[in-house]
């Protein structure tokens, strides 16, 4: 662990007898080691690549330790008792960071010497692996990009009020120590960044919950082999040079490097890529993408095919890497199914298929720096699920690459089932752009959807910010329909802006069930309850959502919600949940419904009452919690959601 040269003098108006040990200070380092890290990476800019920004940040949280006893900063929050906020020890590691982390985006003027916080880290140092943190979701990727677009104190404004919770006047006294001269400027430029501060806890930004990936293979052995072979010149060591190529070595029979492994050379060979008759779709009992024909004008570019495969297998540095949950990114197993290869607009753009994974590899035409690489888990994708894939985004639009069985295309507003279906062109299975929810920020007052058409009928499909769209379907769970008919239509319209809470989560599949019809004491009328379950590709992660329109409503309201639950799904097929509600004539209720299985629901804890059937209505007072029990017609229990 390296440690600061000079201890920093104590910053104006602290006091002199606060003073932090060595000690101190390293039990503060080490207890909050992860939040520190993160704090740095955040601040660090962007530009310096991920890679380099994790092992940075580390650096600069290991090296914030004083040689001696140091003067600690007066922070209001240090006046709180006890935790991290109440840690001389820990307001002083933070203000190192912080005071490191600007400088390392300082730029490097000459002749003055650099400062050691923009010099690559000495230490600590990994060899033949490139280390990052897990992808997040859409959010998580726009706030990392609006930070991006921020000077260094303006975003370690934003991350000081968001990660540490500290208030403006707080943030100005760690700045004007850390040496920034114009806080007020930066916390104007940060007021910019909209205050999404729960996205700063996420995987997204973890320096401490890495990824590993090789770094460029072929580039080390070229460098390895030009410093052997310099070093056995110098040393004038012939009987080196002259050791056979598949002698003894320290891996012993192993193959070299990334090399002479038939089943790795296949895959990385544009000339073995499985490319599909366009006419086998006609024939075929499957309709998934294993029948998809390769499509576009490059799909003989070897030269463009060669570098998408060689970054599938090894990505850059530079190359921006997305998968969705549990979806594995390493090579292919063997060649894998050519599905597009064009130019979109201003990208070229390849899609391949293994089998296990939709894989999208886009670079600018101008070059290979900014290349993206993209996976999407299909496996088991047939029909629906198998009819569209992502091929670009552009300006909060999408365009689709449809399947070679779909006959027309349209877009809807899920939010308005009278509205119709305006058409969209499709040229060589190619949609015209489609608005997308997908990114959009703000109130939502609708939520566009792709319809695809084709011999068997029509479905909707919805963008989830992923490679693939996820289907929508309405009706129980044991026997859900597609929703393009004008009762399932109706039953999504209140809901359609709940699949917000399902974006970027590898979702296959969203359906909708109105469940109960409730009626209203204070003759309010009858209020709609309504479940919608998510499954994802991976089987785990499902998300079930239970919401409550009252007649009249535009929207409907969530009151519960779940994860990993078999309720409201093809496996248990029952629902139970409550809400708290007030009359027009002021009155509070406790109303609680389940579907028609439901023999009778009991409520215990702030309210005490039951009642027989699904439904129940209970007198409450403002602010009552209840535990809900329900016994299905079979004998079996049923939790309510919470």
């Amino acid at each position: 662990m390296q440690s600061q040269d000079v201890a920093p003098s104590p910053a104006p108006g602290s006091a002199p007898d606060r003073a932090v040990d060595v000690e101190q200070a390293e039990a503060a380092l080490v207890e909050h080691y992860p939040r520190l890290v993160r704090l740095a990476y955040l601040v660090l800019p962007p530009g310096l690549g991920r890679g380099r920004r994790v092992l940075t940040a580390h650096a600069l949280v290991q090296r914030a330790l004083p040689r001696r006893r140091a003067s600690a900063p007066v922070i209001p929050a240090q006046a709180q008792a006890g935790g991290r906020d109440g840690d001389p020890g820990y307001a002083y590691v933070r203000l190192q960071v912080v005071r490191t982390a600007l400088e390392a985006g300082l730029p490097l003027v000459r002749p003055a010497w650099p400062k050691r916080a923009q010099l690559p880290p000495l230490l600590p140092q990994v060899r033949g692996l490139r280390l990052f943190p897990r992808s997040g979701g859409a959010d998580e990727l726009a706030l990392d990009q609006q930070l991006s677009a921020l000077a260094g104190p303006a975003r370690a404004v934003y991350v000081l009020r968001g990660l540490e919770k500290l208030t403006d006047g707080e943030v100005r006294k760690v700045l004007a120590e850390a040496g920034v001269a114009d806080t007020d400027a930066a916390l104007d430029e940060a007021d910019a960044v909209p205050a999404r501060y729960a996205l700063l806890e996420s995987p997204e930004f973890d320096p401490c919950s890495l990824q590993a990936r090789p770094t460029d293979l072929l580039r080390r052995r070229r460098h390895t082999t030009a410093a052997l072979a310099a070093a056995a010149a110098l040393a004038v060591c012939g009987a080196l040079v002259a050791l056979p190529g598949d002698g003894w070595g320290p891996d012993g029979a192993a193959a070299p490097v990334y090399a002479q492994n038939p089943a790795a050379e296949a895959a990385l060979d544009p000339g073995r890529l499985l490319r599909v008759s366009p006419v086998a779709w006609k024939t075929s009992a499957r309709t998934d993408f294993s029948v998809w024909p390769a499509r576009g004008a490059l799909v003989r570019d070897t030269a463009l095919l060669r570098r998408a495969l060689a970054v599938w297998a090894r990505p850059g540095a530079t190359v921006q890497v997305s998968a969705t949950p549990d979806t594995p990114s390493g090579p292919p197993s063997g060649p894998p199914q050519l599905l597009y290869a064009a130019e979109v607009g201003n990208a070229r753009v390849v899609l391949f298929h293994d089998g296990l994974r939709i894989a999208r590899y886009a670079e600018p035409k101008d070059g290979t720096a900014g290349a993206a690489l993209d996976f999407a888990r299909v496996d088991g994708a047939a029909g629906a699920e198998a009819s569209a894939i992502v091929l670009d985004r552009a300006d909060g639009n999408v365009r689709w690459l449809t399947a070679p069985w779909v006959t027309a295309a349209g877009e809807r507003d899920l939010g308005k089932p009278g509205a119709g279906v305006m058409a969209l062109t499709l040229t060589d299975g190619i949609t015209s752009p489609l608005a997308s929810p997908a990114t959009r920020t703000g109130t939502c007052t609708g939520w566009n959807v792709l319809q695809l058409t084709d011999a068997s009928g029509s479905r909707l499909l919805t963008d989830l910010g992923e490679l693939v769209p996820a289907r929508l379907t309405a009706g129980r769970p044991t026997a859900p329909k597609e929703a393009t008919g004008a009762e399932a239509l109706g039953t999504w319209a209140p809901y359609a802006c709940s699949l917000a809470d399902v974006r970027g989560q590898g979702v296959r599949t969203v359906n909708v069930w109105s469940y109960a019809r409730q009626p209203l004491p204070d003759a309010s009328g009858s209020a709609e309850w309504v479940c919608t379950r998510a499954e994802t590709w991976r089987g785990d992660g499902s998300r079930v959502l239970a919401q409550f329109r009252t007649p009249g409503g535009l929207f409907g309201a969530a009151v519960a919600k779940a994860g990993d639950v078999p309720a409201c799904g093809p496996r248990d097929p029952h629902v139970l949940a409550g809400v708290l509600w007030k009359s027009q004539g002021g009155h509070w209720y406790l109303l609680a419904a389940g579907d028609s299985g439901t023999r009778n629901v009991r409520a215990t804890g702030g309210v005490r009452d039951s009642a027989p059937g699904p439904l129940l209505t209970a007198a409450a007072e403002k602010g009552a919690k209840a535990e809900l029990k329900g016994t299905l017609a079979d004998g079996r229990s049923v939790n309510g959601l919470n």
